[in-house]
């Protein structure tokens, strides 16, 4: 189950969680089953502070995963800054609502265990990005 909470920021419209939500498929077709999945949607400042305060860096990002994963069972906060959201979404000519979507598909291959510190790795998560985007109807 996909649940969404709100920290120093304002909420999206319920139109947007409720398309959200579909992203729980994500974890199926990748072999695994969805447990529970907390999207925490916040600002800025605050996703800063748990990236300094976690992860011991000092720069804005736009998602911050946690797993809790047991076994094949996916458990996992995800943490996405709507400032970066908005930011990505003008310097790639995106609309807002699909990179939210993207970023919370990101955070969701992240708990199954996809990874982008290397080239190829940068690579393979773009291409499911994109895969799950059009999947999902966020084109």
């Amino acid at each position: 189950m996909i649940n969404f909470f709100y920290e120093d920021c304002i909420p999206l419209n319920k139109n947007n969680e409720e398309s959200l939500k579909k992203i729980v498929q994500l974890f199926d077709k990748e072999g695994f089953t969805c447990g529970d999945i907390s999207v925490v949607f916040c600002s800025d400042t605050y996703l800063l502070s748990l990236n300094k305060k976690y992860l011991n860096h000092d720069y804005f990002t736009d998602i911050i995963t946690f797993p809790y994963n047991e076994g094949e069972l996916i458990n996992g906060d995800l943490f996405v800054s709507l400032d970066r959201a908005k930011e990505n979404a003008i310097d790639n000519n995106e609309a807002f609502s699909r990179e939210i979507s993207r970023l919370v598909i990101h955070g969701c291959l992240h708990l199954c265990g996809f990874n982008d510190k290397s080239r190829e790795e940068i690579t393979v998560m773009r291409l499911k990005e994109e895969e799950y985007l059009k999947l999902f109807g966020f084109t």
